[in-house]
C-alpha cells in the first residue's frame, strides 16, 4: 500500500447523521493508497462546551466517486479500517495527542 498526502487538502465538510442532523467536520488529512482515497475528519462544534465534552475521536471515511462528485463512505471492513486508522494516527501524531497509539 503506497500513501501520499493529498496536496492542498485543507477543508471542511458537512455530513448528515442517521437522525438527519448535519455536523460540520474539519478535514485533518487525506491519503491515497493503491486501492482507495481516505480522509480523516474531526467534528467542529459551534458551542465550546460541546467541544470540551467531545471525545475528540477521528472519523475516517473512504472517498468514492459518484455521479461526477465525491461521496464519503464509512468503512465497514474492520481490517481495512484499522489499517487506515493506523496510517492516519502515525501521520497525525506529530500534531495531535492520539491515545490509540499508546494502547
Amino acid at each position: 500500500m503506497t500513501e501520499e498526502m493529498l496536496d492542498g487538502f485543507i477543508d471542511t465538510v458537512v455530513l448528515m447523521d442517521e437522525n438527519g442532523e448535519q455536523q460540520e467536520f474539519e478535514v485533518l488529512d487525506g491519503i491515497q493508497t493503491d486501492d482507495a482515497r481516505y480522509i480523516a475528519l474531526l467534528p467542529i462544534f459551534e458551542n465550546p462546551e460541546e467541544a470540551v465534552d467531545s471525545d475528540g475521536e477521528l472519523l475516517i471515511m473512504r472517498v468514492e466517486e459518484e455521479d461526477g462528485g465525491e461521496v464519503y463512505v464509512t468503512i465497514d471492513d474492520a481490517e481495512e479500517y484499522e489499517d487506515i486508522l493506523s496510517i492516519f494516527e502515525e501521520r497525525l501524531s506529530e500534531f495531535y495527542e492520539i491515545d490509540h497509539l499508546d494502547e
